[in-house]
């Protein structure tokens, strides 16, 4: 293994030395520092782990080299298309849309299943890593790579155009239903990450917002777009107490309402309302957002009114057919009948086989404190574990070790 100081100490002066002879036998000096930059990047990666190569600067310069040419090969691609594009009539009117929409359209293109299309946009236009993407869609990430990868190819031999297709085009409803898919899962895993020390990526549930809006400036008499903004808003409202001081997760139930942003729940709420002018049949997100409406109405949480929440659930259910949506259900039907009916879900779904919810935390962690509730608590300390053993993220694992021990805790002595 070779020491990273060394590397950097013997980069420094061979750096000039490379450029000096590339760009005396290029003459194209601009060009050729940019390919020497990112052939001293690759051998401060390289070198480190599989040794300084015998001779040093003839690496760098073989590597310079092929970095030129790569770059000089990029940019007569790019000129011809330049070319290409000159040649076509020029569109009426410049679009009010940013480069992010568009690139939002283009990935979700029906040449792509939905669920690759989706995929892809999360890279693309989320920036979500291929791990995120997989725990969000609850499959393994060699799967998702490849699932993302085969999207990549289909876009590149279809030669999609970088644009927002017209509204009522042939392909427009099923590339919407993708948008807005992708922008509630941006939403979700900027909300709660997946993964990581942190419990909310806000630049991740930030960006989905800003591009809710635009989607719900581009089709304001769509009431699933404005429904998913909604629903954004309402939730987006309770970040600043869902975190302790530590960066700990404060549950719904234990937050300081206080601190809910009001703004984004009167504005939410107000957009909840316009969707009912609109004549079509609610969806999945304006029920979310209704549900959430609900919350957000409660000055404490002793005045939820779960009934209300129970039966927007049974709703979306049989929307959906989610059984994340079935888990809340289990929840809201603990609060409003009892934790036993609850659980009785719970083992109806098993019984049944869930699918992709088969041993994810959440489903550990609903069984928990549906168990804690029903008054068994030595069971809901083992679910407790479980949950948190298997989530990837640092506060939810604290969280959920947190509850097992201190449940834990008070139900030692009547076990001794």
């Amino acid at each position: 293994m070779t020491d990273r100081p060394r590397v950097e100490d013997l980069l420094r002066p061979l750096a000039p030395q490379v450029l000096g002879l590339l760009a005396r036998r290029l003459d194209d000096f601009d060009a050729c520092e940019d390919a020497v930059q990112e052939a001293l990047i690759a051998a401060a990666r390289h070198w480190p782990e599989h040794g300084v190569p015998e001779s040093p600067r003839g690496w760098l310069l073989r590597t310079a080299a092929r970095r030129y040419t790569d770059q000089m090969r990029s940019e007569a691609a790019r000129r011809r298309r330049e070319e290409r594009a000159a040649g076509e009539p020029a569109p009426a009117e410049a679009s009010a849309t940013d480069d992010c929409l568009a690139l939002l359209f283009m990935c979700c293109h029906p040449t792509l299943t939905p669920a690759s299309a989706i995929a892809l946009t999360l890279r693309a236009v989320g920036g979500l890593t291929t791990a995120q993407i997989a725990a969000a869609y609850l499959v393994p990430e060699a799967t998702m790579a490849q699932r993302i990868s085969r999207a990549k190819q289909r876009l590149k031999v279809s030669s999609v155009r970088f644009d927002v297709p017209v509204p009522g085009s042939p392909d427009w409803a099923g590339r919407l239903r993708s948008v807005l898919r992708v922008l509630y899962l941006l939403f979700n895993e900027g909300y709660t990450a997946s993964a990581g020390a942190t419990l909310h990526r806000a630049e991740l549930s930030g960006e989905a917002i800003r591009l809710a809006r635009q989607v719900h400036r581009l089709l304001p008499a769509e009431g699933e777009a404005a429904g998913l903004l909604a629903l954004m808003l309402l939730t987006e409202a309770r970040r600043p107490a869902r975190t302790g001081p530590h960066g700990e997760l404060v549950p719904l139930a234990e937050q300081d309402r206080t601190q809910w942003d009001r703004g984004l729940i009167q504005e939410g709420t107000a957009l909840l309302i316009g969707t009912f002018a609109h004549r079509q049949r609610p969806g999945e997100y304006r029920l979310q957002a209704a549900v959430a409406a609900v919350h957000d109405r409660a000055a404490h949480a002793r005045d939820t009114d779960w009934p209300q929440i129970l039966g927007l659930y049974e709703v979306l259910e049989q929307v959906t057919g989610s059984p994340l949506v079935t888990l809340n259900r289990a929840v809201a039907l603990a609060m409003t009948d009892a934790p036993t009916a609850a659980l009785a879900l719970l083992d109806r779904l098993d019984s049944v086989g869930r699918g992709p919810l088969a041993g994810h935390h959440r489903t550990h962690a609903v069984r928990a404190h549906l168990l804690e509730m029903a008054g068994e608590p030595e069971t809901a300390v083992h679910h407790y574990r479980l949950a948190a053993a298997l989530t990837a993220s640092t506060p939810e694992q604290r969280y959920l070790t947190a509850k097992a021990a201190g449940l834990h805790q008070r139900v030692r002595p009547t076990a001794g």
